[in-house]
């Protein structure tokens, strides 16, 4: 399984839903980055995405973006396959 980073507040409802719907399709590890302690990680996000919201999830080394961006890949029947891709 792909490894799978997020870029996380503590309190962020998005965040929460989007952790579940990863667990839910069986992954068990998410190397969150709290950017709410870590200042200099938001501004790392925020070059890497050119986005300031959170969760921005990246599987692999693939940018999916937030949380209705991972939901929407679901819907496509997308996240399965790149959660698996090299495999």
């Amino acid at each position: 399984m792909q490894p799978v980073k997020m870029y996380t507040t503590a309190v962020c409802p998005y965040c929460i839903r989007a952790k579940q719907i990863l667990k839910s399709k069986g992954v068990d590890a998410i190397e969150e980055i709290r950017i709410d302690m870590e200042p200099e990680a938001r501004m790392k996000m925020m070059e890497i995405t050119g986005r300031r919201t959170v969760p921005q999830i990246f599987i692999g080394d693939t940018h999916v973006g937030g949380c209705d961006d991972l939901v929407a890949l679901d819907g496509r029947g997308g996240l399965v396959p790149l959660l698996n891709a090299g495999a």
